[in-house]
């Protein structure tokens, strides 16, 4: 986009320089409107990749967002895996001390 910007002020300063003229003859006319034109056209690409920015910076920040959200769901989801080890380690230890409890009774 810098070049555009650069290319836009060089074209306005031609097109004051040549203003300051008097366009008297048919060459320096032509001149002056194929410059009008180029920069008619610059402000319409300038225009498009602006909005083109807008909306990738709109859309970057909605990905990022969404990646956010993904992240505290998998944090959580971990959270969850781990609560439910515990669960069943402590579960686990139970039905040892259980059976080692039924042993003793039988014997």
């Amino acid at each position: 986009m810098k070049t555009l910007y650069e290319k836009e002020k060089k074209l306005n300063e031609v097109l004051e320089k040549l203003n300051l003229l008097n366009p008297q003859t048919p060459d320096l006319r032509e001149t002056i409107a194929n410059l009008d034109y180029q920069k008619n056209q610059l402000e319409i690409e300038k225009k498009d990749l602006e909005t083109r920015y807008k909306n990738l910076l709109k859309e970057h920040h909605q990905l990022k967002v969404k990646l956010e959200e993904l992240n505290k769901r998998r944090v959580i989801e971990n959270k969850k895996e781990l609560e439910f080890s515990e669960k069943i380690d402590e579960l686990n230890q139970e039905t040892d001390t259980l059976l080692e409890e039924v042993d003793k009774w039988q014997m």
